[in-house]
């Protein structure tokens, strides 16, 4: 049986209460970005998603972490669980190429985990994930950095409290990786600067306290995009935007339905942020199946011919080798956990 809320994070049976150079935004599939001004809500052209058929693939999971890693060209997964026949946690990482998984074997890694945090560092070229819960009772606040070989664990001065269910994004604009919120409903903002974290604190109102919301960098508006997320066991349907010192909420004419665990990432060659799925209340019983974009100023629905089944606490990023957006696995509800791979673009 599946907990719900933010609190099954403490293990089953109870409660689980700078600017970066042309080169590295090239990697990351960044450069003919627009900028603020040119952002437009005009129609983008027909888009689709498509089942991959992978020789090989990771075990069925939700709640993993993923990421496009620019310095080997390569999608990297870590960890997630399998709650649906059995409880599992898992501690291994796999790589995509555009065609088929692999299964990396490194000297090192990070304990075994899910609901932790991770994003691409161009300005180090390194692949960063922080924190995540154990299965067994504990929310972890460690740092780890991938080098497309192996995970190294960092010990920065100062880090953000140990936290599940937070967001994390690179902001290309400032060279940081950006954190915030999750745990027991937080709103506090961290940047990574590939040394120590630094809590900022922005003069203006932030998002409410939230957990599992979904956050990508939208390069055509040079902003770190939020939306929805969990509070007091609800769900909620906000979009607020950072700009590398403020948050500043958005109020587009439309907008997703209220939801959480949603998967969301910036499909470059649309110059759009695509948000697909998620639950529908903090029951996690019911999962959305529908697309969206938005263009830095609107929300938009999309109606591909093809869709992958409903599903929520997957793992999607934007591989711009193949300049596609990846989406692995998750929870289908009364169809368990899932490990098909599929792409949109």
């Amino acid at each position: 049986m599946r907990m719900t809320g933010i609190g099954r994070v403490l293990g089953p049976g109870r409660w689980r209460t700078l600017r970066v150079g042309a080169a590295a935004l090239a990697a990351l599939g960044l450069v003919g970005a627009v900028p603020p001004a040119v952002a437009s809500a005009s129609p983008q052209p027909a888009l689709n998603w498509t089942e991959q058929a992978p020789a090989t693939s990771p075990p069925a999971r939700t709640g993993a972490m993923m990421t496009y890693d620019a310095a080997t060209g390569k999608m990297v997964l870590f960890g997630g669980w399998n709650g649906s026949a059995s409880y599992v946690v898992f501690g291994d990482t796999w790589t995509w190429n555009g065609t088929t998984w692999t299964q990396q074997h490194p000297a090192t890694s990070p304990s075994a985990r899910f609901w932790g945090a991770m994003a691409y560092d161009a300005a180090t070229r390194t692949v960063v994930l922080f924190g995540g819960a154990d299965g067994g009772g504990n929310v972890l606040g460690d740092t780890w950095t991938w080098n497309g070989t192996t995970w190294t664990q960092q010990h920065p001065a100062t880090s953000p409290p140990a936290r599940a269910g937070a967001m994390m994004a690179y902001d290309a604009a400032t060279g940081t990786v950006v954190l915030f919120g999750g745990g027991s409903y937080l709103n506090d903002t961290w940047t990574w600067n590939g040394t120590t974290w630094t809590q900022q604190h922005q003069a203006t109102k932030s998002p409410r306290p939230t957990a599992l919301a979904s956050m990508a960098y939208d390069a055509a508006t040079r902003t770190v995009v939020l939306y929805g997320g969990e509070i007091n066991n609800g769900a909620l349907a906000t979009t607020w935007t950072w700009n590398g010192t403020t948050w500043t909420k958005r109020y587009p004419a439309t907008s997703p339905p209220a939801r959480l665990v949603a998967h969301m990432a910036y499909d470059a060659a649309t110059r759009t942020v695509v948000l697909f799925g998620g639950a529908q209340g903090s029951d996690f019983l019911d999962s959305f199946g529908d697309t969206w974009t938005w263009c830095g100023r609107a929300w938009t629905e999309q109606q591909p011919a093809t869709s992958p089944s409903a599903r929520q606490e997957g793992a999607m990023a934007y591989d711009a080798a193949t300049r596609t957006v990846v989406l692995f696995g998750g929870y289908g509800g009364g169809r368990s956990d899932l490990n098909d791979t599929w792409t949109w673009g």
